[in-house]
């Protein structure tokens, strides 16, 4: 298989027409043309690392605050998980769980894993790494369920000095972390996927 590169022709990156090397702008659309997206891998990885650092205190920091007759009582999520569990609520700790803990860890580990392969050339087929790239864009939809029922609830529960909901600041930095973690995925130049060595055309 040969690609657009190694046939001296320049793929769209916003639209996916194929020009001559000679043209600047995609004749399509009107993008600008370029075989490959410049410092992608740089890019990627800090928006990854800036994802990261938002993550800790995420979960260090009460992501919301029950107020009850005046008093402030806030929980973190690993705080939040253990309560719903010792309650009996799996279903709910279960899904907290996954959320906020296992999906945005597996992101950040696949992300990582996939520029590593690129970078440095992996003994990975160009499918698997496909197909990581697939997995992490269709687990991100699913990073802000967590901070969207904290808007809900914050919302719908306002009884002034009685009872309330209040985002906590853990909210704040995981909602930035999903953000950046988001742009990251984005940032990769999935053209870089499909480049081969000499060795692997073999």
């Amino acid at each position: 298989m040969i690609s657009a590169r190694e046939s001296g022709l320049v793929g769209c990156h916003k639209c996916g027409t194929v020009h001559e090397p000679s043209l600047r702008e995609c004749r399509t659309c009107g993008a600008g043309l370029r075989s490959r997206k410049p410092n992608s891998l740089q890019n990627t990885w800090a928006w990854l690392i800036t994802g990261l650092v938002f993550y800790i205190p995420a979960n260090m920091f009460p992501l919301l605050t029950n107020r009850v007759l005046g008093s402030d009582d806030g929980h973190t999520i690993i705080e939040g998980v253990i309560l719903f569990y010792k309650k009996g609520d799996f279903l709910v700790a279960t899904v907290i769980l996954a959320a906020s803990l296992i999906i945005p860890i597996t992101k950040f580990l696949i992300i990582g894993f996939l520029i590593l392969s690129i970078r440095f050339r992996w003994d990975l087929s160009a499918h698997a790494r496909l197909v990581l790239y697939e997995l992490v864009e269709f687990i991100g939809r699913w990073s802000m369920i967590d901070v969207f029922v904290v808007a809900l609830m914050a919302g719908l529960i306002r009884l002034g000095a009685i009872i309330s909901i209040l985002p906590g600041p853990g909210s704040v930095c995981f909602a930035l972390s999903v953000i950046f973690t988001m742009i990251s995925a984005q940032s990769i130049d999935t053209k870089l996927i499909w480049d081969q060595t000499p060795k692997e055309r073999k």
